[in-house]
């Protein structure tokens, strides 16, 4: 009979596991999941950065100084660190499927006084009448064991292993972060320089043009109005300088930090981002970016975690078995402890059922159950802004580049009419005026320009960024799947 009792509880045990672990619910739709994007330059073939994209940008300083902030970023650190405790976690709640085991060792000495009627106390002892003493030893070995028949331990398991995928995935995504930060700082610094230097330039030609000005006044063939607008333009672009110069130093200084360097001795080398020639790149299927992107992969895992803590708040109201058992010796000589007759043990078993606990396991269900709920709609806040975050990096890409093709055209044009427009001014073919305002198209387009590219050489980055910056999630740590 107990044998048959033992094999229909071995029997039950698979099926009581399986029924306490569900389904992960599934929070992609066709609803949320785009079958192409609409942005200029998405393709229909899966093309997806480099896992070392920032090479491709040509720049060895580049590429060296992310490098330098993959092994010194502070905020990389931090997320390792964060990796580390989780990956800890994991093994403390992994430990609650094992038995504890605790081995005992206790040595005592004690004495009993006997009461007499005659005679004062026992000068050595103080108590009246004879004594008697002895030494006890002890040596045990206790085990105790949570059998895990409805999945509690193993529901609290898998949520922390939930736990360390999403921050193994915030790891990637301060590292995705870093690197593009790093590259919109270095291309911030070269494009501060380029205008330093187009400011320079400025103030030059207007010293030349002053110098003209000043030699018409002088002989009476022009007037003093000339000379005092002319006298402004160069004060406006002398006062525009140290801005321009303070930008760079701060763009160098957060460049620094990102590399986790002290500022003070941290240079960048390159003067002008000509030489950046970033590559053309177009996403695949929109369905595909899921898997490319760490922060909407660590929203999966949150939402994971969060069906786990769930099951394992379930699981909570299901009654508890726990095995005990131990075994020692105890003896009056530690020379004969482990002999025989000595040794003792005994093991048992406790079914415990909470009857009533004032309302907190079903408040702890209902919050995994909220909690849940909370992480499925963030889960597809990720999904909706990953696709979004596509799209508006392919528009800045298209609409940026288009722009810049139109100021360089205008940058041309607008130096071919100051030139022009000095020559016919020295000449006395045209008035100051039209030198003035030809001055300023140029100036402003050159300018304009030096921004634009910028923009242009951050708007890659950020669709690199956008598109994962070649991540891939593995196919073991998925649990969402898109539906047709």
């Amino acid at each position: 009979m107990k044998g048959l009792v033992r094999n229909c509880v071995l029997a039950a045990l698979p099926l009581a596991l399986a029924a306490c672990v569900t389904a992960v619910p599934q929070g992609l739709s066709p609803a949320i999941v785009p079958k192409t994007f609409e942005g200029a330059g998405a393709g229909t073939r899966p093309i997806w950065p480099a896992p070392a994209w920032w090479q491709a940008f040509g720049s060895e300083e580049l590429s060296a100084l992310i490098v330098a902030a993959q092994a010194g970023n502070r905020d990389l650190a931090v997320a390792a660190a964060r990796a580390a405790e989780a990956r800890a976690q994991t093994t403390i709640q992994r430990a609650a499927l094992f038995p504890r085991l605790d081995l005992q060792a206790q040595g005592q000495r004690f004495g009993v006084g006997v009461a007499q009627t005659t005679g004062g106390p026992n000068p050595s002892t103080g108590i009246s009448g004879p004594t008697s003493s002895g030494n006890s030893f002890g040596l045990a070995l206790g085990a105790t064991y949570e059998v895990d028949v409805w999945g509690l331990a193993r529901g609290n398991l898998r949520s922390a292993q939930e736990a360390l995928k999403a921050a193994r995935f915030a790891q990637q995504g301060v590292a995705l972060t870093v690197t593009a930060n790093v590259a919109n700082e270095y291309f911030s610094v070269l494009a501060l320089r380029k205008r330093i230097t187009i400011a320079n330039e400025e103030i030059s030609a207007i010293g030349a043009i002053l110098d003209s000005i000043k030699l018409k006044v002088f002989t009476g063939k022009s007037s003093h109005l000339d000379l005092a607008q002319e006298q402004a333009q160069i004060e406006a672009a002398e006062a525009e300088l140290p801005i321009l110069k303070e930008q760079e130093r701060e763009s160098r200084v957060a460049l620094a930090v990102l590399l986790g360097k002290p500022p003070e001795t941290f240079e960048v080398v390159a003067q002008d981002p000509g030489a950046i020639r970033p590559p053309p790149v177009s996403p695949g299927l929109p369905s595909d970016l899921l898997l490319h992107r760490p922060d909407v992969a660590q929203a999966e895992a949150n939402l994971a975690g969060a069906h786990a803590n769930l099951d394992a708040a379930r699981a909570a109201f299901l009654p508890q078995l726990s095995l005990t058992g131990s075994s020692g010796y105890v003896s009056s000589a530690l020379v004969a402890l482990l002999h025989g007759p000595s040794f003792a043990w005994d093991i048992g078993g406790t079914l415990l059922q909470k009857v009533f606990d004032g309302g907190n396991l079903t408040g702890q269900k209902n919050l995994a159950k909220a909690t849940q709920t909370e992480l499925l709609a963030s889960y597809q806040g990720a999904v909706l802004n990953a696709y979004a975050d596509v799209e508006n990096a392919l528009g800045q890409v298209m609409n940026i580049s288009n722009s810049e093709t139109h100021l360089v055209r205008e940058v041309e044009s607008a130096r071919e009419a100051f030139q022009i427009a000095q020559l016919q001014y020295r000449q006395g073919a045209t008035d100051f005026i039209t030198v003035l305002q030809a001055q300023q198209t140029l100036f402003s387009a050159e300018d304009q320009l030096a921004q634009t590219t910028l923009a242009r050489l951050q708007a890659v980055v950020h669709l690199y960024e956008a598109l994962g910056g070649g991540w891939v999630e593995k196919a073991e740590d998925r649990t969402q799947f898109a539906s047709n």
